[in-house]
Protein backbone atom coordinates (compact mmCIF):
# COMPACT_ATOMS: atom_id res chain seq x y z
CA UNK A 1 0.00 0.00 0.00
CA UNK A 2 2.76 2.62 1.36
CA UNK A 3 4.44 1.61 -2.59
CA UNK A 4 1.19 2.54 -4.16
CA UNK A 5 0.75 5.54 -2.44
CA UNK A 6 5.06 6.42 -3.09
CA UNK A 7 4.12 6.08 -6.63
CA UNK A 8 0.46 7.99 -6.74
CA UNK A 9 2.36 10.98 -5.04
CA UNK A 10 5.47 10.98 -7.91
CA UNK A 11 3.22 10.77 -10.70
CA UNK A 12 1.22 13.55 -8.91
CA UNK A 13 4.66 16.10 -8.44
CA UNK A 14 5.94 14.49 -12.00
CA UNK A 15 1.95 16.13 -13.76
CA UNK A 16 2.67 19.16 -11.48
CA UNK A 17 6.19 19.85 -12.48
CA UNK A 18 5.43 19.04 -15.98
CA UNK A 19 2.59 21.76 -15.56
CA UNK A 20 4.73 24.52 -14.05
CA UNK A 21 7.33 23.73 -17.39
CA UNK A 22 5.07 24.68 -19.92
CA UNK A 23 7.26 28.01 -21.34
CA UNK A 24 6.31 31.27 -23.01
CA UNK A 25 7.56 31.12 -27.05
CA UNK A 26 8.38 26.88 -26.77
CA UNK A 27 5.47 25.91 -26.02
CA UNK A 28 3.11 28.49 -26.59
CA UNK A 29 3.06 32.06 -27.97
CA UNK A 30 0.73 35.08 -26.34
CA UNK A 31 -1.24 36.15 -29.45
CA UNK A 32 -3.37 39.05 -27.62
CA UNK A 33 -3.10 41.30 -23.86
CA UNK A 34 -6.00 39.95 -22.60
CA UNK A 35 -7.91 36.69 -22.61
CA UNK A 36 -11.87 35.76 -23.41
CA UNK A 37 -14.17 36.29 -20.56
CA UNK A 38 -14.59 32.24 -20.49
CA UNK A 39 -12.23 29.57 -21.33
CA UNK A 40 -12.84 28.56 -25.09
CA UNK A 41 -10.39 26.32 -27.27
CA UNK A 42 -10.39 26.89 -31.15
CA UNK A 43 -9.01 24.54 -33.31
CA UNK A 44 -8.49 26.00 -36.90
CA UNK A 45 -8.00 22.92 -39.67
CA UNK A 46 -8.94 21.77 -42.50
CA UNK A 47 -10.76 18.67 -44.03
CA UNK A 48 -7.95 18.50 -47.06
CA UNK A 49 -5.20 19.01 -44.60
CA UNK A 50 -2.56 15.44 -43.94
CA UNK A 51 -1.71 17.09 -40.09
CA UNK A 52 -5.27 17.80 -39.62
CA UNK A 53 -6.40 14.79 -40.35
CA UNK A 54 -3.79 12.74 -38.51
CA UNK A 55 -4.43 14.35 -35.02
CA UNK A 56 -7.66 14.20 -35.78
CA UNK A 57 -8.14 11.25 -32.63
CA UNK A 58 -5.62 13.11 -30.21
CA UNK A 59 -8.19 16.09 -31.32
CA UNK A 60 -11.22 14.02 -30.08
CA UNK A 61 -9.52 13.33 -26.76
CA UNK A 62 -9.02 16.62 -25.73
CA UNK A 63 -12.40 17.92 -26.73
CA UNK A 64 -13.31 15.35 -24.33
CA UNK A 65 -10.97 16.29 -21.60
CA UNK A 66 -11.73 20.29 -22.53
CA UNK A 67 -15.94 19.25 -22.44
CA UNK A 68 -15.71 17.48 -19.10
CA UNK A 69 -14.06 20.66 -17.59
CA UNK A 70 -16.71 22.81 -18.81
CA UNK A 71 -14.18 24.51 -21.85
CA UNK A 72 -16.23 25.32 -24.89
CA UNK A 73 -14.30 23.88 -27.33
CA UNK A 74 -15.11 24.92 -31.33
CA UNK A 75 -13.84 23.29 -34.73
CA UNK A 76 -13.21 26.53 -37.32
CA UNK A 77 -12.80 25.08 -40.40
CA UNK A 78 -10.28 27.44 -42.67
CA UNK A 79 -11.10 28.38 -46.52
CA UNK A 80 -7.78 29.76 -47.64
CA UNK A 81 -5.87 26.40 -48.28
CA UNK A 82 -4.83 25.21 -52.34
CA UNK A 83 -5.88 22.22 -52.03
CA UNK A 84 -9.38 22.85 -53.25
CA UNK A 85 -11.29 26.31 -54.70
CA UNK A 86 -12.67 28.54 -52.11
CA UNK A 87 -16.22 27.78 -53.08
CA UNK A 88 -15.52 24.03 -52.20
CA UNK A 89 -13.96 24.75 -48.60
CA UNK A 90 -17.02 27.01 -48.17
CA UNK A 91 -19.12 24.02 -48.82
CA UNK A 92 -16.99 22.07 -46.75
CA UNK A 93 -17.52 24.72 -43.44
CA UNK A 94 -21.43 24.37 -44.47
CA UNK A 95 -21.29 20.62 -44.47
CA UNK A 96 -19.76 20.56 -41.02
CA UNK A 97 -21.96 22.71 -39.75
CA UNK A 98 -25.63 20.74 -41.16
CA UNK A 99 -23.53 17.84 -39.37
CA UNK A 100 -23.24 19.87 -35.89
CA UNK A 101 -26.92 20.91 -36.63
CA UNK A 102 -27.84 17.77 -36.45
CA UNK A 103 -25.82 16.63 -33.91
CA UNK A 104 -23.93 14.32 -35.73
CA UNK A 105 -20.77 16.46 -36.35
CA UNK A 106 -17.78 14.43 -34.88
CA UNK A 107 -19.34 11.38 -37.04
CA UNK A 108 -19.99 13.53 -40.12
CA UNK A 109 -16.88 15.00 -40.03
CA UNK A 110 -14.86 11.62 -39.62
CA UNK A 111 -16.92 11.20 -42.75
CA UNK A 112 -15.59 13.62 -45.05
CA UNK A 113 -12.42 13.25 -43.20
CA UNK A 114 -12.19 9.42 -44.54
CA UNK A 115 -13.26 9.95 -48.10
CA UNK A 116 -10.42 12.56 -48.46
CA UNK A 117 -7.26 10.94 -46.94
CA UNK A 118 -8.64 6.95 -46.44
CA UNK A 119 -10.47 5.93 -49.82
CA UNK A 120 -8.48 8.88 -51.59
CA UNK A 121 -12.09 10.22 -53.14
CA UNK A 122 -11.87 13.53 -54.59
CA UNK A 123 -13.94 16.33 -53.00
CA UNK A 124 -13.97 19.20 -55.80
CA UNK A 125 -17.76 20.53 -55.68
CA UNK A 126 -20.87 20.45 -53.15
CA UNK A 127 -22.34 17.34 -54.97
CA UNK A 128 -18.99 15.54 -53.85
CA UNK A 129 -20.03 16.07 -49.99
CA UNK A 130 -23.61 15.82 -50.76
CA UNK A 131 -22.49 11.74 -51.40
CA UNK A 132 -20.44 11.44 -48.38
CA UNK A 133 -23.45 12.50 -46.24
CA UNK A 134 -26.00 10.46 -48.30
CA UNK A 135 -23.48 7.30 -47.75
CA UNK A 136 -23.49 8.17 -43.82
CA UNK A 137 -27.60 8.27 -43.97
CA UNK A 138 -28.20 12.11 -44.84
CA UNK A 139 -30.45 11.97 -47.78
CA UNK A 140 -29.70 14.97 -50.67
CA UNK A 141 -33.37 16.51 -49.64
CA UNK A 142 -32.11 16.85 -46.12
CA UNK A 143 -28.99 18.49 -46.71
CA UNK A 144 -30.27 20.59 -49.39
CA UNK A 145 -33.21 21.94 -46.79
CA UNK A 146 -30.97 22.52 -44.05
CA UNK A 147 -27.80 24.04 -46.32
CA UNK A 148 -29.78 27.79 -46.07
CA UNK A 149 -31.51 27.41 -43.22
CA UNK A 150 -30.88 29.77 -40.52
CA UNK A 151 -28.89 27.94 -38.16
CA UNK A 152 -26.20 26.43 -40.61
CA UNK A 153 -26.14 29.65 -41.99
CA UNK A 154 -25.59 31.60 -38.63
CA UNK A 155 -22.43 29.28 -37.47
CA UNK A 156 -21.38 29.40 -41.04
CA UNK A 157 -21.11 33.19 -40.70
CA UNK A 158 -19.30 32.88 -36.74
CA UNK A 159 -17.01 30.27 -38.66
CA UNK A 160 -15.63 32.87 -40.84
CA UNK A 161 -15.79 35.57 -38.45
CA UNK A 162 -13.24 33.63 -36.34
CA UNK A 163 -10.86 33.39 -39.42
CA UNK A 164 -11.14 36.97 -40.43
CA UNK A 165 -9.99 38.03 -36.88
CA UNK A 166 -7.29 35.11 -36.62
CA UNK A 167 -6.28 34.44 -39.79
CA UNK A 168 -2.92 36.82 -39.01
CA UNK A 169 -2.15 34.85 -36.55
CA UNK A 170 -2.06 31.40 -38.15
CA UNK A 171 0.91 31.80 -40.04
CA UNK A 172 2.23 28.30 -39.43
CA UNK A 173 -0.43 26.86 -41.13
CA UNK A 174 -3.22 24.72 -39.51
CA UNK A 175 -3.82 22.70 -37.15
CA UNK A 176 -3.92 25.81 -35.07
CA UNK A 177 -4.60 25.96 -31.32
CA UNK A 178 -5.75 28.95 -29.71
CA UNK A 179 -7.14 28.95 -26.55
CA UNK A 180 -8.62 32.10 -24.33
CA UNK A 181 -8.30 34.07 -27.65
CA UNK A 182 -4.96 35.27 -25.74
CA UNK A 183 -2.43 31.54 -26.92
CA UNK A 184 -1.30 30.10 -29.60
CA UNK A 185 0.03 26.48 -28.17
CA UNK A 186 2.98 25.34 -30.39
CA UNK A 187 3.92 21.89 -30.43
CA UNK A 188 7.62 20.64 -30.48
CA UNK A 189 9.00 17.09 -32.18
CA UNK A 190 9.38 15.44 -28.56
CA UNK A 191 5.70 15.96 -27.23
CA UNK A 192 3.79 13.00 -26.93
CA UNK A 193 0.09 13.01 -27.60
CA UNK A 194 -0.72 13.23 -23.97
CA UNK A 195 1.36 16.09 -23.43
CA UNK A 196 -0.23 17.58 -26.47
CA UNK A 197 -3.45 17.25 -24.57
CA UNK A 198 -1.71 18.31 -21.28
CA UNK A 199 -0.55 21.78 -22.93
CA UNK A 200 -3.75 23.16 -24.21
CA UNK A 201 -6.01 22.07 -21.37
CA UNK A 202 -3.27 23.82 -19.09
CA UNK A 203 -3.68 27.28 -21.12
CA UNK A 204 -7.41 26.84 -20.89
CA UNK A 205 -6.71 27.42 -17.52
CA UNK A 206 -4.71 30.45 -18.32
CA UNK A 207 -5.82 33.87 -17.62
Amino acid sequence: MKKLLSLFLLSLTSFTLQAVEWQEDVHYEVIADKASAKPQVMEFFSFWCPACNAVEPIVKQMQSRLEAQGVRFDKVHVNFMHFATPETQEAATRAMMIGKVLKREGELNQAIFDRIHKQRGHIVSEQDLQAVFSASGVSTEEYGKMRDSFGVNSLTAKNNKWIDEYRSKLTRGVPAFIVNGKYRATFTRDMTPDQVIELVVWLAGQK
